[in-house]
């Protein structure tokens, strides 16, 4: 039977995936776009779009009762520092958000999650939908990582893994088993070109899930955008968790390694 599914969609390609997901499965995609997030080729491929700017995201409930949704799933990354800003926020969410015990990215989703649920509206678990998208263990590039990077991806494995169980974030860049930078609210990105400033080129960037990651929300993923970073900062390789993590645009990103010798590993400990 035909469902109506909700989709509040943040930035990357997280969103487009589970729309085309959701059409190939029969479902209509009710797709609810956060301004200055979301894609605009998002409206091509829905069933119903609107556009909600930040400050008044809990209006994404009419939105879906009206058009018949009873699960929703949130798709891609909503910028931190857009929900930290006061002013950005309106009453109702500023109060939403003082039931929770800090404002970490995933205590504020939970949040929402559970708004959500109080109106008669699911958020769902993702998994299902990132299948096609996921790697098994093995290195993708032509290049092969050298003992000193392997020994690089172990040192940084650890850490990246307890500063996002911490909500921190999940990404650490290494170099010569020096932590040179912590991914923050800036995002992966921008820790990424950061670290090109602090500690030149041949860094190691590492990213990794939490140890027990909600697959409703926030759940990490690297792409072409990643790999364009690594080719601007001069990094050596980038590391990333196996079966867990995914990894859009795949065959063009992998390209884009191998023209600049950059390792690319899927990697499982």
């Amino acid at each position: 039977m035909k469902k109506n599914i909700g989709v509040i969609a943040g930035s990357g390609e997280f969103s487009l995936l589970v729309c085309n997901q959701l059409r190939k499965q029969g479902d209509s995609c009710i797709v609810a776009g956060i301004e200055g997030q979301a894609a605009s080729k998002l409206q091509n491929v829905s069933d119903v779009f609107a556009w909600f700017d930040i400050s008044n995201i809990l209006d994404v409930v009419p939105f879906f009762k009206k058009n018949g949704v009873t699960k929703a799933v949130f798709a891609g990354k909503i910028d931190h520092l857009l929900i930290i800003k006061p002013k950005k926020l309106s009453r109702s969410i500023l109060g939403l958000l003082a039931g929770g015990k800090d404002r970490s990215p995933s205590v504020i989703l939970r949040r929402a999650i559970d708004y959500l649920a109080s109106h008669g509206i699911e958020v769902i678990d993702i998994t299902m939908f990132i299948a096609p998208v996921v790697c098994a263990p093995g290195v993708l590039s032509k290049k092969k990582p050298s003992r000193t990077i392997m020994d690089d991806i172990e040192f940084g494995w650890g850490i990246a893994r307890k500063t996002a169980d911490l909500d921190i974030g999940q990404t650490v860049i290494v170099k010569n088993k020096a932590i040179i930078a912590i991914e923050g609210m800036e995002g992966t990105d921008k820790a990424i070109r950061r670290s090109r400033d602090l500690a030149g080129k041949n860094t190691i960037v590492v990213k990794v899930c939490r140890t027990v990651q909600d697959a409703r929300i926030d759940l990490p993923a690297i792409g072409l955008e990643t790999v364009k970073s690594l080719v601007s900062s001069e990094c050596a390789a980038l590391c990333f968790e196996a079966e867990k993590m995914p990894f859009f645009r795949q065959e063009e990103s992998i390209e884009l390694a191998n023209a600049h010798n950059i390792v690319i590993i899927s990697y499982k400990r």
